[in-house]
């Protein structure tokens, strides 16, 4: 087990890296590859360290199916996102930061952050649930609520539903949909798609011109469906 010291910020941010990843994989193991290009290191690299992160126990192992967090494990990426989405909200509310620059000065901040500030942001924003990318933040209690959402690239031309996240990992990628007024929770309908990882065009509510977006940014894009009305039965 961890003990009660600071975590060391290499361990919080494999810690982070697996969570985002058993995330996708809806909670499988994952492969050390993965890992390594999720945090640009070599594959040695990793492996040795998600040996030590085994010792610690804050994973598990396995030679053919990859690594997986532990329930202690899983405690610190939380505790670690928590303090990262709480930053990026006050340094985007408090004081005005672009949304395509709080990422970078959170991933700094995170692994400094005590629990008594961790406290007085989240009394001084309103205990937020929510991020400036929408990433839901882990309650005082680390439990997280990550919605039931799709990418926007696998909708199909006709559905339809609110913009409610974005991985904040481009800050190209941001500045491009803020340029374009572009923000979580706005409805955006799917129009068309063109094959072979064509562009995408959408209809916006406000816009008269459809919007288009290529293929990456589409497929970084979290939409919540709209629930489309039942049926009557019949008399």
């Amino acid at each position: 087990m961890v003990s009660e010291e600071r975590v060391p910020s290499v361990v919080e941010d494999y810690a982070k890296a697996l969570y985002s990843l058993e995330t996708r994989t809806q909670g499988a193991p994952v492969r050390t590859s993965a890992l390594a290009d999720r945090l640009g290191l070599s594959a040695p690299q990793v492996s040795l360290m998600c040996k030590r992160l085994a010792e610690m126990g804050l994973v598990t192992r396995s030679a053919y199916h990859g690594v997986q967090l532990t329930d202690e494990g899983r405690r610190v990426a939380l505790q670690v996102l928590r303090h990262h989405r709480l930053l990026e909200l006050f340094l985007a509310d408090q004081l005005g930061m672009p949304w395509d620059r709080v990422h970078a000065e959170a991933e700094v901040l995170e692994h400094w952050v005590s629990n008594e500030l961790e406290a007085a942001i989240a009394e001084k924003l309103g205990h937020p649930t929510v991020d400036p990318h929408g990433d839901p933040i882990p309650s005082a209690d680390l439990v997280i609520d990550e919605g039931e959402t799709v990418s926007l690239d696998a909708l199909c031309a006709g559905e339809a539903g609110i913009f409610v996240r974005i991985s904040d990992s481009d800050p190209g990628m941001l500045r491009f949909l803020s340029e374009r007024g572009v923000v979580p929770g706005e409805r955006l309908e799917v129009v068309d798609k063109q094959p072979f990882d064509g562009p995408v065009f959408l209809r916006r509510a406000e816009d008269a011109e459809n919007l288009v977006l290529g293929v990456a940014l589409a497929r970084a894009m979290r939409i919540e469906l709209e629930r489309k009305p039942q049926a009557e039965p019949a008399a």
